[in-house]
């Protein structure tokens, strides 16, 4: 399976003004179906969504800042930035005096241009850097805003990936926020990059649903009309944002029930990961005050076990919610590790829970003849998606430790704690175990008995 050049798409999707509604939303759902095949839902404003109720949608026509020279000072055009988001029409002349309440500039950061929102209260304004503004000159500023807001819908698409079971994986992102790249398009890429990933796999434990959403507000939708039919069935959930930063750790925000000391299968795998990988993994303990769309799914009513992975999360870094969140701040490359790495996570969840079994476990295997001790161009050294390599001897020790503990009593990461490795570090040397019929788990030996 060939893989998108990601680059491209985001080359694609980072001029769009985005909001909870509107064209912007629908036009990057459209562009993200070109690549994974995903229904569109609309709900209609006005429709009640939990304690929530789905705005009108807002468009935007042109927004323009003249100064008293006739120079243009702010510009729709030039940085969708520019605009406070979901502004109201307003076309007027007014002094430097009266202008300055619908300014907007972040002094510590003076030559960024923040992002500002006013979803669901009417007011209109212009963001700019701050240098700029302490410099505009008395006099008579143009105010030339055409927004609309009209009855419309809120959109959200969702894809699915069938599995051996009918337990579900909720793997989600958003998509809402206009010009920013590691807080806005790194989590809908890296989501692109992980179906990717996973549809190339032969096979699947678990189905896989994915959701591209506008957050909040897209995330709540979402619940309203399918938590009843998916709560049965969810095994657990990811949430995937602000993944292209330069840490180079995984941080994983654990869910509710860790929280209140019942953690759930990705928070037991993020923390055995955390502590046996230190140097790929770190934890974030939950909190309802912060974050992304786990905040919905772990809230008290639904209480779902739905971790979050990030990078460079937000508000840990001076960009965030500016425009220095730019393609030069997001590398390409960090998406394309961090979607590598949560398919290693997710592959490691599919054994989680499920023993293992040494097919041959009467004396020990001839490993030879299945092309089984490691070499320089042995298949098990040439894993793409771990890093971490480790000499030939410490593969074939491994190999031989996992086979001795598989003897039905013991899930990957038993296996691997016992070892002294994270689970995911097995994974390419268990591929193999896998291909040459040495080992099978508890699961797949029953379905083969039926």
């Amino acid at each position: 399976m060939k893989l998108t050049d990601i680059s491209v798409v985001f080359d694609r999707l980072f001029p769009i003004c985005r909001s909870i509604t509107g064209p912007g939303l629908r036009e990057s759902l459209d562009i993200l179906a070109e690549y994974i095949p995903l229904t569109i839902h609309g709900v209609a404003s006005g429709t009640k969504v939990l304690d929530w109720k789905v705005p009108q949608e807002w468009a935007v026509d042109e927004a323009r800042l003249i100064g008293p020279d006739g120079q243009v000072v702010c510009d729709f055009t030039d940085h969708n930035l520019h605009l406070v988001n979901y502004s109201i029409p307003f076309t007027g002349r007014m002094t430097l005096d009266e202008l300055q309440p619908h300014l907007y500039s972040l002094p510590h950061l003076p030559d960024l241009i923040p992002y500002v929102t006013s979803y669901y209260s009417p007011r209109w304004g212009f963001c700019l850097p701050h240098r700029q503004r302490k410099a505009l000159p008395e006099g008579e500023y143009q105010v030339d805003i055409r927004t609309r807001h009209y009855d419309g819908e809120v959109n959200f698409a969702t894809a699915t990936l069938p599995g051996e079971s009918d337990e579900v994986v909720l793997i989600s992102s958003y998509l809402c926020h206009p010009s920013m790249a590691n807080n806005e398009l790194s989590g809908p890429l890296g989501l692109l990059r992980l179906y990717e990933l996973l549809a190339a796999r032969p096979n699947r434990r678990f189905t896989y649903m994915f959701l591209l959403c506008p957050e909040t507000l897209g995330s709540i939708t979402f619940l309203s009309r399918f938590a009843a039919d998916l709560k049965p069935k969810l095994h657990a959930g990811l949430v995937m944002t602000c993944l292209g930063g330069p840490e180079s750790k995984l941080s994983m925000k654990l869910s509710r029930r860790d929280w209140l000391n019942r953690p759930g299968p990705f928070d037991c795998l993020a923390r055995h990961l955390a502590e046996m990988a230190p140097d790929r993994y770190e934890l974030r303990t939950f909190t309802p005050t912060s974050g992304s769309d786990e905040r919905q799914f772990c809230s008290p009513g639904f209480d779902w076990p739905v971790i979050q992975a990030s990078r460079t999360v937000y508000g840990n870094y001076a960009e965030y919610h500016t425009s220095g969140d730019d393609r030069q701040f997001m590398r390409i490359e960090q998406v394309e590790a961090a979607a590598h790495q949560l398919s290693s996570f997710l592959e490691t969840a599919e054994m989680q829970g499920h023993a293992l079994i040494n097919y041959h476990p009467f004396g020990e295997p001839q490993l030879g003849r299945r092309d089984l001790y490691p070499s320089v161009n042995s298949p098990m050294n040439r894993d793409q998606s771990n890093d971490n390599s480790v000499d030939q001897r410490e593969t074939l020790n491994r190999l031989l430790m996992l086979l001795s503990l598989a003897d039905g009593t013991r899930d990957l990461i038993a296996c691997a704690q016992k070892i002294g490795c994270a689970s995911d570090e097995l994974l390419p040397i268990l591929r193999e175990l896998f291909t040459k019929d040495m080992l099978v788990t508890r699961a797949f030996q029953e379905k083969e008995a039926v």
